[in-house]
């Protein structure tokens, strides 16, 4: 099999471990046998697997993003594969990320458009997890206050182009219907513009004013926010991965392309009665696309993933 990494797809020289994912994986994929070819300019070419860092998004695509773009659509009009690297699902435990796990995909970036390579489980791998990241899965929480709106990053794929404000004061609405428990609103810690727009000073700000509406503090982490949570409210991306494992109820409104798909709510009438399925199995699932950087060298991530191509 040849593979080709391109390592300027990483948008810029300062992001060490974006540079160095892309080193360790060639290194794996040598080490279990394969070819790999190490691109380092902006040429594509055609290949049984091209890997690159990050995905493409609804912004413009120049520099690194149009390297992206072109990489992803030529590989799949040649019918060809691509590995997606991203974030780590369980960064809230901690955000720098010591042990250096990502998660890693074919040819897509959400569940239902990506092969996670996730179908056979192992339940060795959330128990090596776990144990590194000092997580565990809490018991229920059947008690509480507040309702947590998580916000994502403004723009980008991860919202299909819908504004964050607008997205927030829908659920508001909805939420209002069944529910008069205050609710906490959290900013996307990646979005620059999240002091402005959650600021009720500022005039992009569109809820400010809302009754029993307030903002999370900008340096809070999403363990403070949780203390005394009702609930936890997300649209598709990883703060409810947290919260889950801290025993919250969660709810998400794109269940398709969330990764809690199969523990989340869906139904926000259900929000004074949430269900709170087991959440064993979720969790060896989603370690299954998680590996860290001595398990790319070795090609112990390589060698699994090959099996799902």
């Amino acid at each position: 099999m040849i593979v080709n990494v391109y390592h300027r797809t990483v948008p810029n020289a300062k992001n060490l471990e974006k540079i160095e994912v892309l080193k360790n994986f060639s290194a794996g994929i040598r080490a279990a046998g394969d070819t790999c070819n190490d691109i380092n300019d902006s040429a594509y070419r055609v290949s049984d697997v091209g890997v690159l860092q990050g995905w493409i998004s609804n912004e413009t695509r120049q520099g690194h993003l149009a390297l992206r773009n072109l990489i992803i659509n030529q590989q799949l009009a040649h019918h060809k594969h691509v590995v997606a690297i991203d974030s780590n699902l369980f960064l809230y435990k901690n955000k720098e990320n010591p042990q250096h796990y990502l998660r890693y995909s074919f040819d897509g970036i959400f569940p239902n458009t990506g092969n996670y390579c996730d179908k056979n489980v192992n339940s060795v791998r959330w128990k090596k997890i776990s144990s590194r990241l000092g997580l565990t899965l809490k018991d229920y929480r059947k008690n509480g206050n507040h309702i947590l709106l998580c916000l994502q990053r403004n723009g980008g794929w991860s919202m299909g182009g819908v504004d964050v404000q607008d997205w927030a004061i829908n659920i508001i609405s909805k939420l209002r219907m069944f529910t008069d428990r205050p609710i906490v609103i959290r900013g996307h810690p990646g979005d620059k513009r999240t002091r402005e727009y959650l600021d009720p000073k500022h005039p992009s700000c569109r809820l400010s004013g809302v009754s029993n509406v307030t903002f999370s503090n900008p340096s809070s982490s999403l363990q403070d926010d949780l203390q005394n949570c009702w609930a936890v409210i997300n649209h598709n991306s990883s703060p409810v991965v947290g919260a889950a494992i801290e025993g919250y109820p969660i709810f998400v409104t794109d269940a398709d392309r969330s990764q809690c798909r199969e523990i989340a709510n869906t139904d926000l009438s259900n929000i004074e009665n949430p269900v709170m399925p087991d959440r064993q199995r979720w969790a060896e699932r989603i370690s299954m696309f998680h590996w860290n950087f001595d398990e790319l060298r070795s090609g112990e991530c390589w060698r699994h993933m090959r099996d799902y191509i």
